[in-house]
């Protein structure tokens, strides 16, 4: 749709992102106005632009169609209610962590969408920016983590769903990312449990680290 108008496009956000509605936050759309007016020379003309809007679908909420991250964050929703004083449920905040942990290996064994598009070759028309897999692993992870420092059950679940997703990857900045994960569970939870309850975790992330090394 770009190409017969010679033009290059860019999403500012992922597929299924939230966007603003004018009555909603009219100062920032007063703002964003404002900045487009200043680009006079780079506008659009008016049915140019309603032709590239038709290609976006915008409705009133957010959808897990092609949108990994938003059904990420209800579980992670699910888990935190369940570690809430209130319910106290750390089975349900467990099962939570198991899911996660499928889903970022279902995200590793994929073949990564492009988020470059060019027509005709060598003429950049489109970009699109996916989700990378920090994003993933902060989207999916670092509530909980925080939110069980206090919790020895979740926490050593949390370690092994970073061992279960390092022996998914070979990728070395990858499985960095996740050892980092499973230190960082193990320094926020050393400040709140025992050195008795602290050596399984302990033991955990370094058979996490040693997996790892052993494959180097």
């Amino acid at each position: 749709m770009a190409q017969p108008q010679d033009l290059s496009r860019g999403l500012v956000g992922p597929r299924a992102a939230s966007v603003l509605r004018a009555h909603d936050h009219p100062d920032q759309l007063r703002r964003f106005q404002q900045h487009r007016l200043r680009q006079e020379s780079f506008r659009l003309a008016l049915e140019r632009e309603l032709h590239l809007l038709a290609a976006i679908d915008v409705g009133p909420t957010r959808t897990m169609q092609q949108d990994v991250e938003f059904g990420i964050i209800q579980i992670v929703d699910i888990a935190l209610r369940a570690m809430s004083p209130a319910i106290n449920d750390p089975s349900t905040a467990i099962s939570c962590v198991d899911q996660l942990s499928r889903i970022t290996i279902c995200w590793l064994s994929r073949e990564p969408p492009k988020s470059r598009y060019y027509a005709p070759p060598h003429v950049l028309r489109l970009v699109v920016p996916w989700i990378t897999f920090q994003g993933l692993l902060d989207t999916a992870f670092d509530q909980i983590r925080h939110y069980a420092i206090a919790d020895l059950a979740v926490s050593l679940r949390l370690i092994r769903a970073c061992h279960d997703i390092a022996s998914a990857t070979k990728r070395r900045d990858e499985q960095a990312l996740l050892v980092a994960l499973a230190r960082q569970v193990l320094a926020g939870s050393s400040k709140h449990l025992s050195e008795n309850e602290l050596k399984p975790l302990e033991q955990r992330v370094a058979s996490l680290e040693a997996s790892i090394s052993a494959e180097e």
